[in-house]
């Protein structure tokens, strides 16, 4: 799961944020997943990632530059064919906004 949050000023509890989200997540699923023994021993959910990344965007090519990656990596995993196929994405809701256009592809991005 990709996201880019606009936090309250001062705050960069990302790791309290994440740790809520994916708590919340997983108790309303059933647990149904694969699961190492560390990850049982750990209490951890297979459907989980260990760790995650954050970045500070530093201005508007930063901010668009990453909007095209969280859109197009469904596509890079082969998860769709395009990325107007990836129902999940905030992709749908830009494109109504005319911020993307609906056939948008963005090949070059190689550098992230």
């Amino acid at each position: 799961m990709h996201a880019i949050w606009t936090l309250p000023a001062g705050d960069d509890q990302y790791s309290n944020r994440w740790r809520a989200i994916k708590k919340a997540f997983s108790k309303a699923i059933p647990k149904t997943e694969y699961r190492s023994a560390i990850r049982i021993k750990r209490h951890e959910r297979g459907i989980w990632q260990r760790r995650f990344w954050e970045h500070t965007i530093i201005d508007d090519a930063d901010y668009a530059a990453h909007m095209d990656y969280i859109h197009h990596n469904p596509v890079k995993h082969g998860w769709a064919t395009a990325v107007k196929d990836w129902p999940y994405s905030s992709f749908h809701r830009l494109v109504k906004m005319d911020i993307y256009p609906l056939n948008w592809a963005r090949l070059d991005l190689a550098s992230f």
